[in-house]
């Protein structure tokens, strides 16, 4: 009686789940890759597994569970990443990875199934391909794919390689394993080094271009030879003048003689005059729009921000500003200005596009995230939002975004990482 009542307190299904999961880890411990994908596809692509009775029983008990329909995509994603944790963690296996995604390409069609359960392993996989789970495993496959050519990728989600600040919010979930967490901020890391590396080779390249041209002038030459300095790629998906644009804004004077960080330190230094947190949010209103041309202010974004400020933490007004209060309102900033499903015209953000441009737009979101850089993530979280929604859009339809995500990568990496610019002092 004691043992029934055990078993009624478990999962209905937790057994047979296990029992897959150690499976497919003895599988991926002692085979070659090849072969686990095979063993796979038999399973779950195809159905048709029966070289154990005792597996096809298991997962006949899971597919016919009450739940299967809520609870298979948890169930399949966990198994993937059983194999995919261990890959990980063998650099030269890390290729494998996007083959064993790719096999949901391949699903086999419910209808063509020869028994009960293999339909439903079929119809389950089939849903399994439009769900959250799989978005992200397909992420992932195109983060691991050998070196892509930009030019010629189609969809803005083959960019998602492109765009490290992104990586850890479009492919890690609450319920993601410690090995897979670490794994991606592993790679997240990789691919911003080599970001920082390539920026900086960059600048240095132009800084040099720009010194030789000078001293060519200076020598009354006009033709520079090809072999005076050897050229380097612009490492992002701007223009090179856009790009240069953008490091001078980002990294330069933009407003009354001061950098970004200059403007930033002066308003947390001179926090101490805000007596209560209505008064802090004056000035905060007044720091911020510095930046925006009253004079070309013709869709009252001004009159918005003042507004939508005044509405935050109302019932703090009377209080001092504290960490708790900055950070709110840091966050509720970038909802306001990066989510426009909260605007009733639903069209903000592209309107401070068309009005400031994109580089200027991250301009004022890099001195909301200077103020305090613990909201940096709510804010990049907010663009994995904005890049997941028009992630299967052609990059010929959201240029807007491209650029403000470059932009916003330039931004962070000058005042977030490594980066080094020092060179564009001398010029």
């Amino acid at each position: 009686m004691k043992s029934s009542k055990q078993n009624y307190c478990l999962p209905p299904t937790k057994q047979e789940e296990q029992k897959l999961y150690d499976y497919l880890l003895q599988c991926t411990q002692t085979e070659a890759p090849a072969k686990v994908i095979e063993r796979f596809r038999h399973l779950f692509i195809r159905g048709t597994s029966n070289e154990d009775p005792s597996l096809r029983l298991a997962l006949e008990k899971i597919v016919s569970s009450p739940n299967a329909e809520q609870e298979f995509k948890f169930f399949l994603s966990r198994c993937c990443h059983i194999i995919i944790d261990h890959w990980q963690l063998q650099p030269y296996l890390q290729e494998e990875i996007p083959e064993l995604i790719a096999q949901f390409e391949y699903a086999s069609p419910p209808a063509g199934a020869h028994s009960r359960t293999s339909r439903k392993i079929r119809q389950l996989v089939q849903d399994f391909t439009k769900s959250e789970q799989y978005i992200k495993l397909r992420r992932l496959s195109q983060l691991l794919e050998k070196e892509q050519n930009n030019n010629t990728s189609k969809c803005l989600g083959d960019l998602i390689q492109h765009y490290p600040f992104l990586h850890q919010h479009c492919l890690l979930s609450d319920n993601s394993s410690y090995e897979f967490k670490r794994s991606v901020k592993r790679i997240q890391k990789k691919f911003q080094r080599r970001y920082e590396l390539d920026l900086s080779r960059y600048v240095t390249y132009r800084v040099r271009l720009v010194q030789t041209v000078r001293s060519y002038k200076a020598a009354n030459q006009t033709k520079i030879p090809k072999e005076a300095i050897k050229s380097v790629s612009n490492p992002t998906l701007l223009s090179d003048r856009e790009l240069d644009l953008a490091i001078k804004q980002y990294f330069g004077k933009v407003e009354k003689g001061y950098s970004y960080r200059d403007l930033s330190q002066n308003f947390l230094n001179n926090l101490a005059r805000s007596t209560s947190y209505k008064s802090f949010k004056n000035d905060l209103y007044e720091y911020l729009i510095l930046s925006i041309d009253s004079q070309s202010d013709r869709y009252q974004f001004n009159q918005k921000l003042y507004r939508y400020l005044q509405d935050i933490l109302v019932d703090y007004h009377s209080q001092q500003l504290n960490e708790f209060l900055l950070i709110r309102t840091c966050t509720q900033l970038f909802q306001f200005l990066v989510d426009s499903q909260i605007n009733l015209d639903n069209d903000l953000l592209i309107n401070l596009i068309t009005h400031l441009g994109e580089t200027k737009l991250i301009g004022l979101l890099l001195k909301i995230a200077l103020l305090c850089s613990k909201t940096k993530p709510y804010l990049e979280k907010k663009f994995c939002i904005l890049f997941a929604r028009y992630e299967t859009s052609t990059q010929e339809e959201v240029p807007w975004l491209i650029k403000t995500l470059e932009n916003w990568q330039i931004a962070s990496s000058i005042h977030f990482g490594s980066v080094d610019l020092s060179l564009l002092k001398i010029i």
